[in-house]
This record gives C-alpha cells, sequence and structure tokens, in this order.
C-alpha cells in the first residue's frame, strides 16, 4: 500500500519539516460508497479525513464502530490517513470522576479497534459553552480549562495504554473568545484558555505529558476575511498568527515535561463559505445565515491558508472544512465541491495549492 501523500517542506537553514492537508468529513461514515468519498478527497491531493466520534454518557463504543470501521477501512483503501475526533456536547460535558473514566475508555476502545487510526484529536472547541460547561467558576474564575486538563491528562494515558505511538491531539480549541463570564454565552479566547490550561498542568503536578500535538481551529470572523489577517493585539489566533500562538505554548508549558514552543501544531479545522449558484441551488435546503464568498475568493483564501501553514515549522497538518458541501444552508458550504459531489471552480486551484506546500505570496 502507498503511504500517504505528504510534502516535505524546506525551513530555515534548509531543514525540513513533514506537512500535510486534509479534510474533516465525516461523509465515507454513512455513504452507500465510502471508498468513492474518500477518492473525492484523495483525488484533491487531500490526504487525511478527521472522522468524528461523539461520547454522550452511556455511550458504547461498540455500537459506535460500524460507521467508523467502514469509514477507516475506505481511507486505507484509497491511501487517506485517517484521524479520529472524539469529543461531546457540552449537555455531556465529562467534569466528574465517573464521566472523565467513561469518556477516556471510550476513547481508547476506539483507538483499539481501529489500529490503522494513528492520531486521536481529544475534544472540540472546549472553550466554548456550546462543548463545555461550565466555562467559568461561580466568582469568575476559569473552570473549563482546569476540568479540560484533567479530562485531556486521562485520556492521554488511557489511548498510550491501548499503543504508545498514537498521536495524542489536544486543544482543538475555537479562535475567538470573550473571557466575559457574566455574559450570555460565556466563552474563553483561546489566548486565555490556553494560559489557563498551562497553569492547570503545573498545578496538576503531572511529570508526563497530556498531549503530543496541539490544535487550534483557524477560521476567520467571517468568510470574508483573509488568512493572512494577524491579530496581535487582540486574543483571537488564526493561522498569521503562528509566532503568537508559539509564544503562547511556551509560556503556557515552558520548564514543564509538556512540550511548549516545539509542540506540533495542527490547524484542525479552516473553512470559507460560498455562494451557491441558482444552477445548484435545488441540491440546497434552507437559507443562508452568515457572510459568504464567492468561488474565486474561497479559492485564493484556501491557496493562502495551504501556503503559509506548510511555511510554519511546527504546523504538521492543516484540515478544510470540508471536502462537500452540507446540504442545509444553514451549516457549512466550505467544500470545494457542491452538495452533489460535482466540483466548484475553486477545486483545481485548492487541489494544486495543496500538491505544492510552502509559498509566501
Amino acid at each position: 500500500m502507498l503511504l500517504p501523500l505528504v510534502l516535505l517542506v524546506a525551513g530555515c537553514g534548509g531543514s525540513h519539516h513533514v506537512f500535510s492537508v486534509g479534510a474533516v468529513e465525516d461523509a465515507a461514515k454513512f455513504a452507500p460508497d465510502p471508498r468513492a468519498q474518500m477518492k473525492l478527497a484523495r483525488d484533491a491531493n487531500l490526504d487525511t479525513i478527521a472522522l468524528s466520534a461523539v461520547w454522550h454518557r452511556g455511550a458504547d463504543a461498540a455500537a459506535d464502530l460500524p460507521p467508523l470501521r467502514r469509514a477507516v477501512d475506505a481511507a486505507v483503501a484509497e491511501d487517506v490517513h485517517p484521524i479520529l475526533s472524539v469529543y461531546q456536547l457540552s449537555s455531556n460535558t465529562p467534569g466528574d470522576a465517573a464521566s472523565r473514566a467513561a469518556f477516556a475508555a471510550y476513547a481508547a476502545a476506539l483507538a483499539r479497534a481501529l489500529p490503522d487510526v494513528r492520531q486521536v484529536i481529544v475534544g472540540n472547541e472546549p472553550n466554548l459553552n456550546l462543548f463545555w460547561q461550565p466555562q467559568f467558576s461561580a466568582d469568575g474564575g476559569d473552570a473549563a480549562a482546569v476540568a479540560y486538563e484533567a479530562l485531556l491528562a486521562q485520556t492521554y494515558d488511557a489511548l498510550k495504554a491501548v499503543d504508545s505511538g498514537l498521536e495524542v491531539i489536544g486543544g482543538a480549541l475555537a479562535p475567538h473568545g470573550g473571557d466575559r463570564p457574566a455574559s450570555s454565552r460565556p466563552t474563553h479566547s483561546p489566548t486565555r484558555f490556553l494560559l489557563d490550561l498551562g497553569a492547570a498542568y503545573r498545578a496538576s503536578g503531572r511529570s508526563k505529558p497530556i498531549m503530543d500535538a496541539f490544535s487550534i481551529h483557524v477560521y476567520g470572523e467571517s468568510a470574508r476575511v483573509p488568512p493572512t489577517l494577524e491579530h496581535p493585539h487582540t486574543t483571537s489566533v488564526g493561522i498569521a498568527d503562528y509566532g503568537k500562538l508559539v509564544q503562547l505554548l511556551g509560556r503556557a508549558f515552558g520548564g514543564t515535561a509538556q512540550a511548549g514552543k516545539s509542540l506540533p501544531i495542527v490547524y484542525g479545522e479552516y473553512g470559507v463559505e460560498t455562494a451557491i449558484p441558482p444552477a445548484k441551488r435545488a441540491l440546497y435546503t434552507g437559507h443562508e445565515v452568515v457572510p459568504v464568498v464567492d468561488e474565486a475568493t474561497q479559492a485564493h483564501y484556501y491557496a493562502r491558508a495551504i501556503g503559509l501553514a506548510a511555511c510554519q515549522p511546527t504546523v504538521e497538518l492543516l484540515l478544510l472544512f470540508h471536502v462537500v458541501d452540507e446540504s442545509r444552508l444553514q451549516g457549512l458550504q466550505s467544500g470545494t465541491r457542491y452538495a452533489d459531489g460535482s466540483p466548484k471552480s475553486s477545486y483545481g486551484p485548492v487541489r494544486d495549492a495543496a500538491g505544492r506546500g510552502c509559498s509566501r505570496g
């Protein structure tokens, strides 16, 4: 079997690092032909697919395995690298000892049953109240990062007990947040959450890591915001804020058993939604609820995002969201293919960018 396509990107002083481009896409879990779904990704030079496993209290890994196994098998058959993302919604936040143990056991059971999966993302946007509650304690202090650190540590140990070679990816933070405990939608910024996560790790007294790589989602404030926008004076983090992110990792974990500045980085989600042309409107339901851009802008933003990320020495992966559009317009039309799988005009430029690697222009 061929190894997944990866890019060896030249860095400073002639050094190289491995960088690849993939997507977050669950379609193969349920499609009549899962290999066809993976082939769409492979044909677009997307060599990695992240598949979701949503934990809840009482979740049974064995019951959730069949769609995951068919998707993983299809990925392997098409030379696409499968990643597993295990998370929950806030109504099932694993904030107590019993829930943490159940979550960790669920993740470990899936990893054990899916040996072709070599990377596992633990959690999804725990700095947002959609996925983790409470975000703050009664006195306004941090609650989410402390509880997430405990979950990440326990899940790390459970996954390493299955296979010490698994890469455990922590964080998966949203790129923006309010840091206002009294707001109607309390959230943490990635800056505050990461520093709180480091403080929780230090306070735990743990003498081994809690993650092998750090993930952050890097959406712009809207589809109209380019990936080249830096946030030097705010707490948001995007692709262009690589230096800021590395410094934050160093502040959070420097001098501990957890790598900081040198920690590999995964841009776990990036998406730019496009307007749907009249000829394709019948494929979709509902109404668009956010600003969108034309396909030429999507192509340009994706190409710039890939080029920038590939030049950043510790970034190992960028995942686009999705390969194929969601058919509900309230969802994300950020694929380079329409809901019927046919290519948008952005498909070719993005495919070419994914095969090129580092580009600062």
